[in-house]
């Protein structure tokens, strides 16, 4: 009688772990992505009535993560020994209100241009067009925000910025965004388009951000120790080692 009241209690216990695993997945697929109930679909939902204030949270968000996770990558912290730095508030304003609104209205001329337009050509034109056009101009606006956000105030200070980043930027973006949008063009409705970019910017931003600190604290690095045995070698030779 006790083993079979432990054997079922068992189960019991097991079979709720089970329905409560289903009811979380449910929860957020809920028969597929794009059904009303589930947390996507409610935030599509969100992003076709709300389009605008929808990408500014998102972009925000993803901004001051990207600069946390990076700098956690990269190992930079501040002088308090934390990873959330000035830059990360910086980084979601940059994001809620400059890259959204930006990528808003560049996505959106892009897919009134192909809007129902389904051929290879017309594929191939959209990949193009979002490469010469559309990339360069992010980019641009990317790098000037990065430049003002580091510290940059003189126009010439985030011209530099600019002429050393944007080969560099542009070389990923050309190879990342014609996977990215033949993906989206093959796989996506058009309104989900944003979420998956911003989910592909979120990566390559996070890396980009990461290698960007890592080669800057090289640099302090061997600055400073360079100045450092420099300082070394000048008292030396006036003690009369």
């Amino acid at each position: 009688m006790s083993v079979k009241f432990s054997k079922e209690t068992v189960k019991s216990h097991v079979g709720g772990k089970e329905e409560l695993a289903h009811e979380v997945g449910e929860k957020l697929t809920k028969g597929g992505a794009m059904s009303m109930n589930g947390y996507l679909a409610a935030y599509l939902q969100q992003l076709q009535s709300n389009p605008l204030r929808t990408k500014m949270l998102t972009s925000g968000t993803l901004s001051g993560l990207q600069e946390i996770l990076a700098s956690w990558i990269a190992h930079d912290r501040n002088k308090h020994g934390h990873y959330f730095t000035s830059r990360v508030p910086k980084m979601a304003i940059y994001g809620a209100f400059i890259s959204a609104p930006l990528g808003h209205l560049l996505i959106n001329i892009l897919q009134k241009i192909f809007r129902g337009r389904t051929s290879l050509k017309a594929k191939i034109l959209q990949i193009l067009v979002s490469n010469l056009v559309i990339s360069p101009i992010q980019n641009t606006i990317y790098l000037i925000s990065m430049a003002i956000i580091a510290g940059a105030r003189e126009f010439h200070q985030v011209r530099a910025t600019v002429r050393a980043g944007f080969m560099p930027v542009m070389k990923v973006s050309w190879i990342t965004s014609p996977i990215a949008l033949a993906f989206a063009q093959k796989f996506l409705p058009e309104h989900a388009w944003v979420p998956f970019f911003n989910i592909v910017g979120f990566v390559i931003g996070t890396y980009v951000n990461a290698h960007t600190k890592k080669k800057r604290l090289a640099a302090l690095r061997r600055k400073h120790y360079g100045e450092g045995r420099s300082q070394s070698g000048r008292d030396d030779y006036g003690r009369g080692y």
